[in-house]
């Protein structure tokens, strides 16, 4: 069957549905990158704790539990990183089986070749791709983070140890957004699953992506903790 011939299992609904997620992907990553000033989201409140983290890393002595802290974060990295790689392992498994693709789309009664799911499967994998290399930069801020902070003098009133902390702060930032930008591709991979349910599937787990994600970042119990005013 010719290219053209199969797209007309595509409708303008499913592109709707395929642009529907892609925008909200783009878009609610800026909103959470960028939120108003009177609204901040989760992870802009964490960023600032983040920054207070590497000053008070500069009196603390010694500074095992930070460079036990920063571990644990790396090793997170680590491992969604290598959860993204099985996942793709397994979708190109998935699209190379072209009869176990036409023998579920027989089980779910669709009457459409083997090629369409494998684009429904294929956008999928581009946003888990994405995902594992926004994890795979995080790793490695967070070990530039470990050397800046690693440089940081022991006297406290030497001219360079705060301009480092502060260096130190801003690289854990990064490599946090990064990170929180590896997550979203999770989240909305998982949610382009559903267009193997058709447009109206995924037009439906786009908006439950939206609705948990904003819910984490501006409605959520720990925000609420973090909003806490310290007397």
């Amino acid at each position: 069957m010719e290219l053209l011939e199969q797209l007309h299992f595509f409708s303008v609904l499913d592109g709707v549905a395929v642009g529907l997620l892609l925008f909200s992907w783009i878009g609610i990553g800026l909103i959470i990158e960028n939120p108003p000033a009177k609204l901040p989201s989760t992870s802009h409140l964490v960023a600032d704790y983040r920054r207070m983290w590497m000053v008070q890393m500069i009196t603390r002595e010694p500074r095992i539990f930070d460079a036990a802290v920063l571990d644990s974060l790396r090793q997170g990295t680590a491992f969604f990183g290598s959860a993204c790689l099985i996942a793709i392992g397994g979708g190109l498994a998935a699209m190379s089986n072209a009869e176990r693709l036409r023998g579920v789309a027989e089980d779910l009664t669709l009457d459409a070749p083997s090629i369409i799911w494998e684009v429904k499967i294929l956008l999928a994998l581009i946003l888990i791709t994405n995902a594992f290399l926004k994890f795979i930069w995080s790793n490695r801020l967070f070990g530039y983070c470990g050397v800046v902070m690693a440089s940081v003098p022991n006297e406290i009133d030497a001219p360079e140890t705060l301009p480092r902390a502060l260096k130190a702060g801003e690289l854990n930032i990064s490599a946090a957004r990064a990170f929180n930008r590896g997550l979203r591709g999770i989240y909305f991979a998982l949610g382009a699953l559903g267009w193997l349910l058709g447009p109206v599937g995924l037009i439906v787990t786009t908006c439950i992506t939206i609705f948990i994600l904003l819910r984490r970042e501006f409605a959520s119990a720990s925000r609420l903790v973090l909003m806490e005013r310290e007397e």
